[in-house]
């Protein structure tokens, strides 16, 4: 009997929903930096194990849109939610809070109306001096009436994931597996790339730059044997942000460049010629033609 499904990763920006799913895939799939909203897109990966197929779908983080560009975000989170099998929802331990604080309650209205099974996943447990802290939070979750579970875990230290995917496997429901065991993901290079290049920015910079920024790829291509030409474009919503962007004498943009081509080396595993372009789009997170060029 083979079993396969989608599972849906949903919660507040920066409770570890990229970390959790690239510590079940074994590969970093979703960028990671401590900063919120880092994720904008459904981002998917595929854990294959004998006879069992989990599609997970890592979404943005929910918040309450403040641009065009979140409420696009939120629009991957609920399509993730209609078209899977299982919902996880990730609450941070670490941080006081109820059930409302972690999910809006649009998003507990939708939860309730599709009677899916939902696994509550308390994360960050490793960081409780005492672990009866996360009580209250359960209490909370539990009075919703929509949890077939509560698991606690450690993401970043891979705590408990087994036991994770065990739970998660008693709900998957029987059918064909939807994808290639051998693949991790069916995201295109490209768009991990770009990931990688807007994860620098965010490591690199501070404020509201690396929000006002979106990164597009114009080339890419084998330049010879062996070695690739990227050639990506850095969109940003004023001059000043550019200034930033290059940094004096071009040094901002050196180091974002450096930093990225590592990276993407990595990913690829072959050589790369990168070349990086800062361009200024007013606005761009507010205009939905923008947006629609970038892919939202």
């Amino acid at each position: 009997m083979t079993k396969a499904g989608y599972i849906a990763i949903i919660g507040k920006p920066n409770v570890g929903k990229s970390t959790l799913m690239n510590a079940i895939i074994g590969e970093k799939l979703s960028i990671v930096t401590p900063k919120p909203q880092t994720t904008r897109r459904n981002v998917l990966g595929i854990y294959t194990k004998d006879n069992i197929q989990m599609v997970f779908i890592d979404t943005p983080g929910v918040l309450n849109p403040r641009y065009e560009l979140h409420r696009s975000m939120m629009n991957y989170v609920e399509e993730s939610l209609s078209g899977a099998d299982i919902i996880i929802v990730i609450a941070d331990v670490t941080k006081p809070q109820t059930a409302t604080k972690i999910l809006t309650p649009p998003f507990i209205e939708a939860i309730q109306r599709i009677n899916k099974p939902c696994i509550a996943i308390l994360n960050k447990m490793d960081a409780l001096q005492d672990k009866k802290q996360a009580l209250p939070l359960i209490a909370s979750l539990d009075a919703l009436k929509v949890f077939k579970e509560f698991l606690p875990i450690s993401a970043k230290e891979s705590d408990n994931v087994p036991e994770l995917l065990k739970t998660l496997e008693t709900y998957l429901p029987e059918s064909p597996m939807y994808h290639d065991p051998e693949l991790l993901s069916t995201m295109p290079q490209r768009f991990f790339v770009a990931e990688l290049i807007r994860e620098t920015i965010f490591e690199s910079l501070s404020e509201e730059v690396p929000y006002s920024t979106e990164v597009s790829i114009a080339e890419f291509h084998e330049k010879g044997k062996g070695k690739w030409h990227i050639s990506a474009d850095i969109i940003v919503e004023k001059d000043s942000q550019k200034a930033i962007m290059i940094g004096e004498k071009g040094s901002m943009i050196k180091q974002i460049g450096s930093e990225s081509r590592k990276k993407i080396e990595d990913h690829l595993q072959m050589a790369v010629f990168l070349e990086l372009f800062v361009k200024v789009r007013e606005d761009w997170r507010d205009k939905s033609t923008y947006l629609r060029s970038f892919g939202y």
